[in-house]
C-alpha cells in the first residue's frame, strides 16, 4: 500500500510503498477513503511540538479519517467488511474511572499508550502510526473503540471531519463549558477548529457570537458559520471592540483556538467578570506564556480552562452530529476547501499553511 511518511521534522512528507501487519485481537483493517488536513499534524510534522512521547519518527500522520472496514481481528463484534466508519485518536478502554463516569476521552489508559509500530518500509524499517490513526496511508489497523459507523447519506470525506477538528472546536462549546443561550462569545482562529466552535455557539443561543482572526477570507466563513460580528486583529484593536460589542464588560466565554501565546493573552483579556477563557489548541512548545497576577483572577472570579477533544463522548456524540448533519443542521460541507490525491499531500499541507483552507482532503 502507499502511505505519507514522516522521516524528518521540518521535511515534506515521502509518498512511498510499505506494509502493514493485518488486525489482531480487538482490531480492525480500514480501507481508507478520506483524511483531512489538521494542525496538529502539520506542528508535528514541522517539529513545533519537539518529539512526542511514545510516538518516534518515522511515522504516518493523519487522524481525521474514514473508510470502510476491509478485516476484523479475533473478537470484534460491533463491525463488519464493508461497513463505513470513521475513525478518532482517542482511545478508551471502558472500564477505568474516566471511562466509568462518562468522559472516556479522559481514559486513564489510553493517556500515555504508545501509538503501533505495525507499518514497515520496504527496508523493514518500522514506522509509527501517529496519533493512533496514520491516516495518510491506504490502509490503517486501529482499535475498536476508536470507530464508529458511518449511517447512510453521510459522505466520508465530511464524516473524517468529525474525527478531531470538528469535534474539538464543537465539543469545547457544547460539551466542556455549555454555553447558555445569550451569552456572549469570543472566537480566536476562525480555522477549521474555529468555525466548528463558532457553529457549536450558534446553535447554543450565543450572542454577541465574535470571531476574531488576521485574515479576511476566514472572518467571511465566519459570518456563514453563525458569527453575528468579525474584527481583523491586525487592523483593528481586537479587546476594544469586544469590549464594545459587550456593553463595556467583556465576554461570558472566549474560545482560544489558534495563534500561539500571544492569542491566549488576548482571548484572556476579551474576557469579563466570571468570564470563561478555554484554551482548545495547543500552541507551538517553543512559545513561551505570561499569565495574569492572581489577584485578578480572585477579584474578577474569572476562569481560565482547557478543553481536549471538546471532551468527546465518541460513541454518543458522533452519531449524534452524523444525525444534525443529516437533518441540515452542521454545516460539513462548508469546512471543506479542497480534495486532493495522496501524492499531492505535500501541496495541500502548505495551502492550510498559507491561510488558504478551512480543511483539505486526501482522497483515495
Amino acid at each position: 500500500m502507499k502511505a505519507a511518511v514522516c522521516y524528518e521534522h521540518g521535511k515534506p512528507l515521502v509518498v512511498e510503498e510499505v506494509d502493514i501487519d493485518p488486525p489482531q485481537k480487538g482490531e480492525v483493517k480500514v480501507k481508507v477513503a478520506a483524511s483531512a488536513i489538521c494542525h496538529s499534524d502539520i506542528h508535528v510534522m514541522r517539529g513545533e511540538w519537539g518529539e512526542m512521547p511514545g510516538e518516534p519518527l518515522p511515522g504516518v500522520l493523519g487522524h481525521e479519517t474514514a473508510g470502510y472496514v476491509e478485516e476484523v481481528g479475533e473478537g470484534i463484534t460491533s463491525v463488519k467488511p464493508g461497513d463505513a466508519v470513521m475513525m478518532s485518536l482517542l482511545v478508551s478502554c471502558g472500564h477505568c474511572l474516566y471511562c466509568t463516569i462518562g468522559f472516556p476521552h479522559l481514559c486513564l489508559s489510553g493517556f500515555g499508550r504508545e501509538s503501533k509500530k505495525n507499518i514497515h518500509n520496504k527496508q523493514g524499517q518500522s514506522i509509527t502510526q501517529m496519533a493512533k490513526v496514520a491516516g495518510y496511508a491506504e490502509h490503517t489497523v486501529v482499535d475498536e473503540c476508536q470507530i464508529v459507523k458511518v449511517p447512510d447519506g453521510v459522505p466520508l470525506d465530511r464524516a473524517a471531519l468529525l474525527g478531531c477538528g470538528f469535534i474539538t472546536g464543537f465539543g469545547a462549546v457544547v460539551n466542556r463549558v455549555q454555553v447558555k443561550a445569550l451569552s456572549s462569545v469570543v472566537v480566536v482562529g476562525t480555522g477549521g477548529v474555529g468555525l466548528s466552535a463558532v457553529q457549536g455557539a450558534a446553535l447554543s443561543g450565543a450572542y454577541p457570537l465574535i470571531a476574531v482572526d488576521i485574515l479576511d477570507n476566514k472572518l467571511e466563513a465566519a459570518r456563514v458559520f453563525g458569527a453575528t460580528h468579525t474584527v481583523n486583529a491586525k487592523k483593528e484593536d481586537a479587546v476594544a471592540v469586544v469590549q464594545k460589542l459587550t456593553a463595556g464588560i467583556g465576554a461570558d466565554y472566549v474560545f482560544v483556538t489558534g495563534g500561539g501565546a500571544a492569542a491566549v493573552t488576548q482571548g484572556y483579556a476579551m474576557s469579563g467578570p466570571r468570564g470563561t477563557t478555554v484554551l482548545v489548541a495547543l500552541p507551538p512548545m517553543k512559545e513561551g506564556f505570561s499569565f495574569p497576577p492572581p489577584a485578578e483572577f480572585i477579584a474578577m472570579e474569572k476562569s481560565f480552562v482547557g478543553s481536549f477533544m471538546g471532551s468527546t463522548r465518541l460513541h454518543v456524540d458522533i452519531p449524534r452530529l452524523m444525525n444534525l448533519y443529516l437533518a441540515g443542521r452542521l454545516k460539513l460541507d462548508e469546512l471543506i476547501t479542497g480534495r486532493y490525491p495522496l501524492e499531492q499531500i505535500n501541496e495541500a499541507i502548505e495551502s492550510v499553511e498559507r491561510g488558504e483552507a478551512l480543511r483539505n482532503v486526501i482522497i483515495f
